[in-house]
């Protein structure tokens, strides 16, 4: 009996799975609820999100993957569990071979907890772990293999990571805690401040699909928003503008493409030249942020791609690892060597 090969987008909003030969199987949000009174598990994924705001006192709603590491371990535990037995089946015999990514310089505790919290829930031992970055240039479908430099700058809800490949090794990175989830609190605390309505993060996060941008638009979009008035306590609906959330969001921007600039300024020479040539490579979801392709080629200089199903690609490229756990391993840092597939 063949065991399946998965690999895992742990991330901090969502979870995506990807199986080899069929492709992403689940993607559901990063979500738990739990009942106060005893912490039993009521629901998991979307049924989970659906209670955000909405839930009653005696259930909790809790994302346990905090800027892309372990927040809570026993409820990630939970939640791979339910997330793993939903694709291999209850009654699955054979434990399936994992590969999960992991943000670049998360220390060997944080490694630690989520190779445990990956076998606690079913995966076969060793799980193995994949740097962020690498895995989303390899879903990417971009030549890491090659002795040539390519970066990709990931975007999820928890960090930011900007890494420079090559040969399968990462070069030169840097991670910032400034991502998707970020963004969608600068726009509540905006709208707080600028209309007196105190809205949640889930309406913040539909008004960033909706009509954020990196850079002012040519044509003005506007959006209704729904929320609570704070000087009357009462429901009230405003107008918000394009214009409004870019300068909410302009701040933790700035934080991202300093990120960029910092990994450029650290890359060999040789490897720079390439990435002029290549180009850098946006993946996760914050990468379909309108026009923040823009904004960091005016920035940086270097001609910026959006990769093809950006929100995608890191759990598509943790599963393709699976093929290269021995010459990644190899590749690797020392520091990091034990981020791939190292035996307990």
């Amino acid at each position: 009996m063949f065991s399946k090969r998965i690999g895992i987008d742990l991330g901090t909003a969502n979870v995506l799975v990807y199986e080899r030969g069929k492709g992403i199987v689940l993607d559901e949000p990063a979500v738990v609820a739990l009942t106060e009174r005893d912490n039993t598990v009521v629901a998991v994924g979307d049924d989970a999100h659906a209670m955000i705001g909405r839930h009653p006192g005696s259930i909790q709603v809790i994302r346990p993957m905090r800027d892309g590491v372990i927040a809570d371990y026993l409820i990630t535990e939970a939640m791979l569990r339910y997330f793993i037995g939903r694709v291999i089946g209850r009654m699955s015999l054979v434990r399936p071979e994992v590969m999960i990514c992991v943000p670049v310089g998360v220390t060997s505790v944080e490694q630690r907890a989520v190779r445990d919290a990956a076998e606690a829930a079913g995966a076969r031992r060793p799980a193995h772990l994949i740097p962020e970055p690498l895995a989303a240039a390899i879903g990417a479908e971009i030549p890491v293999g090659s002795p040539r430099g390519h970066m990709v700058v990931d975007i999820g809800g928890g960090r930011t990571e900007a890494a420079v490949i090559s040969m399968f090794g990462i070069v030169a990175s840097e991670s910032v805690r400034v991502a998707g989830d970020r963004l969608d609190d600068a726009i509540v605390q905006y709208i707080k401040r600028r209309h007196n309505l105190v809205v949640g993060e889930r309406t913040a996060e539909e008004l960033k699909i909706a009509i954020g941008s990196a850079l002012p638009l040519e044509e003005e979009l506007s959006a209704g928003v729904r929320g609570r008035d704070q000087i009357t306590g009462l429901p009230r609906t405003i107008t918000v503008r394009a214009s409004e959330v870019t300068q909410a969001i302009q701040e933790h921007l700035a934080a991202v493409v300093a990120t960029v600039r910092h990994v450029l300024e650290r890359t060999p020479p040789e490897l720079a030249s390439d990435v002029i040539d290549r180009g850098i490579v946006l993946t996760g979801g914050g990468a379909m942020l309108r026009h923040l392709d823009d904004l960091l080629l005016h920035e940086t200089g270097v001609p910026v791609h959006v990769a093809e199903d950006p929100l995608r690609c890191v759990a598509k490229g943790a599963g393709a690892a699976l093929d290269y756990v021995e010459v990644i391993s190899r590749s690797l840092p020392t520091e990091e060597e034990s981020l791939i597939g190292d035996p307990l």
